[in-house]
């Protein structure tokens, strides 16, 4: 199942801020949540424990569920190509990732919401699932409809975008529109993962 729990606190137990509203939290109480979490020391954590660790800071950063993930993970192990790498790049290529990306969400958890409600199409066409897999090429945007409520009214101006657009992605804020150029590379993704770690977990 996916975490719908406090988002920050997903943050404070993986050891790095996974959103961006998520940085000004931890940066206050960089230590895990509960009673206990100041008395914690992560670096007693075992092999397995760091593996897990990993892989479940994977899931949270994409906001995906065990069994996505281990699908995703199935079809990386397919793959040319280092698994590791393909993972992610399969997770960056989802519809919901890419709309946080090109700056049409301030968060994972939004471009969730907007394209499960609607509001993203492909090509045109209203596509209402987070995680249909976007290829090269294809158009995506808001659809007419819908530019005129407020977070898309913000997205237009650049607000929720990051300092440096990915290299495989051409955005045109003004017109709340974007196109994935080419596959997302693993040294073009920024995600606070080691995921040579998550190969090792699903390799044991």
């Amino acid at each position: 199942m996916r975490y719908t729990g406090p988002k920050v606190r997903l943050s404070r137990r993986a050891g790095v801020p996974l959103t961006r509203k998520a940085v000004r939290y931890f940066e206050q109480r960089p230590y895990p949540p509960g009673e206990h979490g100041r008395k914690t020391n992560r670096r007693s954590t075992g092999d397995y424990g760091m593996r897990l660790m990993e892989k479940q800071k994977l899931r949270w950063y994409y906001d995906v569920s065990e069994r996505q993930l281990r699908r995703y993970w199935d079809l990386a192990v397919r793959r040319e190509g280092s698994s590791g790498a393909e993972l992610v790049s399969i997770l960056e290529s989802r519809l919901a990732s890419l709309v946080l990306r090109a700056g049409l969400a301030p968060s994972i958890y939004a471009a969730r919401q907007y394209v499960n409600h609607g509001h993203i199409q492909v090509d045109g066409r209203k596509v209402d699932i987070p995680s249909y897999l976007v290829k090269p090429g294809q158009i995506i945007s808001v659809r007419p409809k819908s530019r005129t409520m407020q977070p898309f009214v913000a997205a237009a101006e650049g607000i929720y975008a990051d300092d440096r657009i990915a290299a495989y992605l051409s955005v045109d804020h003004a017109n709340l529109t974007f196109t994935l150029y080419s596959k997302p590379m693993r040294e073009q993704i920024v995600v606070p993962v080691d995921e040579q770690m998550v190969v090792e977990f699903y390799s044991r």
